[in-house]
């Protein structure tokens, strides 16, 4: 299957978009993030295809955006899947816990690292807001793309 891609311009640095033939997006990694994609031999590179990504970014970091209507094409486990479902319900300007999630999903409060692992894996950094689950004390915990950038976007919806 080709991978296509583009790179966008954000406050958090240069954004490296990818989706399926279909358009549905499957990735997207800020620079330096933990596990991130790279363009790779074979990729194709289709902006047009990932405009309504770009706009829908373009519109969330000048805060006129609170919800992203994309499709998404990024596949896990069957646990992942629920653990990113569960992510996608966060409303705006509001923060969860990692044992939140897991009750959430019906995984028992011993599956919170199990949680923790899989919202680390989700590669669609942003669109996905795994950047608004914090630690059960409130404490920012990891963030694939940096606490810093953490930090600014809980700071950009208000959270923070």
């Amino acid at each position: 299957m080709t991978t296509l891609w583009t790179r966008v311009d954000s406050p958090l640095g240069p954004l490296l978009l990818t989706a399926d033939p279909g358009g549905a997006l499957t990735s997207l990694t800020v620079p330096g993030q933990r596990n991130g994609r790279t363009v790779q031999d074979g990729w194709r590179h289709e902006p047009a295809l990932l405009r309504t990504a770009e706009e829908q970014l373009a519109a969330y970091f000048a805060g006129e955006l609170k919800e992203f209507r994309l499709e998404f094409g990024a596949a896990g486990s069957e646990f992942r899947e629920r653990v990113w479902a569960a992510l996608d319900t966060v409303p705006y300007g509001t923060t969860t816990t990692y044992g939140e999630i897991a009750a959430r999903i019906g995984a028992s409060r011993a599956a919170v690292r199990a949680v923790g692992g899989a919202v680390g894996a989700n590669p669609l950094l942003i669109v996905r807001p795994c950047h608004r689950v914090i630690g059960a004390d409130g404490s920012l915990t990891g963030y694939a793309g940096g606490l810093e950038r953490k930090v600014r976007l809980l700071t950009l919806e208000g959270s923070l």
